[in-house]
């Protein structure tokens, strides 16, 4: 067990190592002020609910086929979204000691 990180190629957008940073730190902050929903199926509750701002899935996950809705969830809501490199660091921004693997930052009416 390496601590390589195998990125999916179906992982489209993916950012830079300094956007990256600048995403997870926004997550973190987002943690910070309740406006942070972890999981696959809390992102596309918001999605549907039209409180989603932007979400962030990690690219690093065994089978990217149980995430691959969201984007198309995403473009139909006209939200944006992203991937990061590793499921570790999305966890650790998102304030959890475990992996997440999608997460959405949400918004909060008159904010």
């Amino acid at each position: 067990m390496g601590t390589e990180i195998v990125v999916n190629p179906k992982a489209y957008p993916l950012p830079d190592a300094q956007l990256t940073i600048t995403i997870l730190d926004l997550i973190q902050q987002a943690a910070n002020y309740k406006q942070l929903k972890k999981s696959a199926n809390e992102a596309t509750k918001t999605l549907n609910r039209g409180i989603s701002e932007f979400v962030v899935m990690a690219a690093d996950i065994e089978s990217l086929e149980i995430l691959l809705h969201l984007p198309l969830l995403a473009e139909d809501k006209n939200v944006p979204y992203v991937f990061v490199p590793s499921k570790q660091a999305l966890g650790r921004a998102c304030g959890v000691t475990r992996s997440v693997i999608a997460c959405s930052v949400t918004s909060i009416e008159g904010s």
